[in-house]
């Protein structure tokens, strides 16, 4: 039997990193649907073009695509709908204005399960510039040959 306090990373959003600086992250409930939660279980969900945005006070994720749950016939939901995120009101609009104000982006990096609910790790991002990706790209490169040449 599962532990109460599992933690279970479900998917992550790796071109998020690579296409932006993550200035910080904040945790947040996803509203689902029972056959979309099953799909999520058996890992069939893709953030990698999704992105956050606040409307009304209510932050919602768009772009998140959860396959259809196999065995749900008439309860499955549009697989790309747009799904409202639960926070505190006082950090939706913190977050609102940050993102009004300095010109940046809220984006998923990972989606989880923490004791039996989904949860979704938004980063507060600034975008890359081109030589930004560039520069993470080569000191990754850097960094696998002085790994390989260690070991050697």
């Amino acid at each position: 039997m599962e532990e109460k306090n599992s933690f279970q990373r479900v998917a992550q959003n790796k071109k998020a990193y690579h296409d932006y600086h993550v200035l910080e992250s904040f945790e947040a409930g996803i509203e689902l649907f029972g056959t979309e939660v099953k799909s999520i279980r058996q890992g069939r969900v893709n953030l990698k073009d999704s992105w956050c945005s606040v409307k009304n006070g209510e932050l919602f994720v768009n772009g998140m695509h959860v396959s259809p749950y196999e065995q749900g016939n008439i309860f499955n939901r549009e697989p790309a709908r747009v799904r409202r995120l639960l926070m505190h009101k006082r950090e939706i609009l913190r977050l609102y204005g940050q993102v009004k104000q300095q010109g940046l982006a809220l984006v998923p990096l990972s989606l989880y399960f923490a004791r039996g609910r989904a949860k979704l790790q938004i980063g507060l991002c600034k975008g890359k510039k081109l030589y930004d990706k560039r520069a993470s790209a080569a000191e990754k490169d850097a960094k696998r040959d002085m790994e390989r040449s260690l070991r050697q």
